[in-house]
């Protein structure tokens, strides 16, 4: 009897992990992306302007560059495998756009952002604004 409750156990315990994990709702609320590629990439940019355009001297700069680090890490790791969203002209253009923020985050963390590095960031926020205009 005592093996028996404990294989009902073991399966009703499996059977509810796996409900909760299949589930893409708790995945995507917990992530901040919606799952809607649009919707989630001008919601990245807009952030990202915001937090690259913060003065050098403003009290939450240091709170802004460290949830951009965040934002494009989730972004990065939530499209980078969607075989619908990786042939967009837009997504390579927003993946180039991060890919240059985060290599200056990770190898000048307590520098500011050099105006050319700004300039192409937002040249490129605006040809992924205009793909993803062109693509919907």
């Amino acid at each position: 009897m005592r093996k028996l409750l404990s294989y009902l156990f073991a399966l009703v315990l499996v059977f509810s992990i796996g409900l909760t994990g299949c589930s893409s709702n708790t995945a995507s609320s917990a992530n901040g992306l919606t799952g809607n590629y649009q919707q989630d990439t001008l919601a990245l940019i807009s952030s990202l302007r915001e937090a690259i355009n913060l003065p050098s001297d403003a009290p939450e700069k240091s709170a802004s560059e460290a949830e951009a680090k965040q934002i494009i890490n989730k972004f990065a790791s939530r499209y980078r495998r969607d075989n619908s969203v990786a042939t967009l002209s837009s997504f390579t253009t927003i993946r180039t756009a991060l890919n240059a923020l985060a290599g200056h985050y990770s190898s000048y963390p307590n520098r500011p952002i050099p105006q050319k590095l700004k300039t192409r960031l937002e040249q490129e926020f605006k040809q992924a604004e205009a793909a993803l205009r062109r693509e919907s």
